[in-house]
């Protein structure tokens, strides 16, 4: 991606030159196409404020929901935490018709907070899903002992189990964030405005005009894109790691 964004078109369509190798010399030409004359940064701020409310609509979700099927005991708990993965499974394919009935009654058709209340319906049951397994792995002596000294089950659950459950908890940030940063049906389903588009699908439809693709521009966007997930997995990968090992072993 990066060799091909920083390559001349001429270069781009020989035939005989190197796909590895940058022969005619580095041009920014590409990526002055994307942030001049696209509305690239608009889907790149649409994109980043669509993931960051997932992303925090799904943990506020996820921990409570995760906290009660690890935790507390009531008819069926076993399968409704099978239920809740299940639920992650469903493809997309299958949701968006139903769900496109959801958007336009609530009046969001073709705007960006059609994809917020959307997004949720395929981060929050694998998060929960994760985090439950996670947090089976946490000695109830520790809340246990927060109760005794007179904590409420909310109390201990947010001042003793949540920060031993940070790698899980960063997991499920992490998961949630780069589902929703390119995710593709749904934005591509629910919103046709340029100024209301993310960055998979304004990438995908306006950066490819029938049979003329901007590979030089898509490549440059791809890079661009990728930074913030590159950014935030190297910030947190011992905590991710961490935290998927345990939440995939512990159920």
């Amino acid at each position: 991606m990066v060799l091909t964004s920083l390559k001349t078109n001429r270069e781009l369509y020989d035939l005989s030159a190197v796909p590895l190798w940058i022969r005619e010399g580095v041009t920014v030409e590409h990526y002055e196409l994307l942030l001049r004359r696209s509305p690239f940064v608009t889907w790149l701020r649409n994109s980043m404020v669509v993931s960051v409310v997932t992303t925090c609509i799904t943990v506020t979700a996820a921990v409570p929901g995760a906290y009660a099927i690890a935790r507390m005991s009531f008819p069926g708990q076993g399968a409704l935490s099978l239920a809740v993965f299940l639920g992650y499974l469903v493809p997309p394919t299958l949701l968006f018709v139903p769900l496109a009935q959801v958007v336009a009654a609530l009046g969001l058709m073709d705007r960006l907070w059609a994809l917020v209340v959307t997004y949720p319906t395929f981060t929050v049951p694998f998060s929960t899903w994760l985090l439950t397994g996670y947090l089976k792995g946490i000695p109830r002596e520790l809340e246990e002992s927060a109760q005794v000294d007179g904590a409420s089950r909310v109390r201990a659950l947010v001042s003793v189990v949540l920060p031993v459950a940070a790698p899980g908890v960063v997991t499920v940030v992490l998961f949630s964030f780069t589902l929703a940063w390119g995710h593709m049906i749904y934005a591509l389903a629910f919103v046709s405005r340029s100024a209301q588009k993310v960055l998979p699908v304004g990438l995908l439809t306006e950066l490819v005009r029938g049979d003329v693709f901007y590979w030089g521009a898509l490549m440059a966007g791809a890079v661009v894109s990728a930074l913030p997930i590159l950014l935030l997995y190297g910030l947190f990968r011992r905590g991710f790691v961490a935290g998927l090992t345990a939440g995939a072993t512990k159920l």
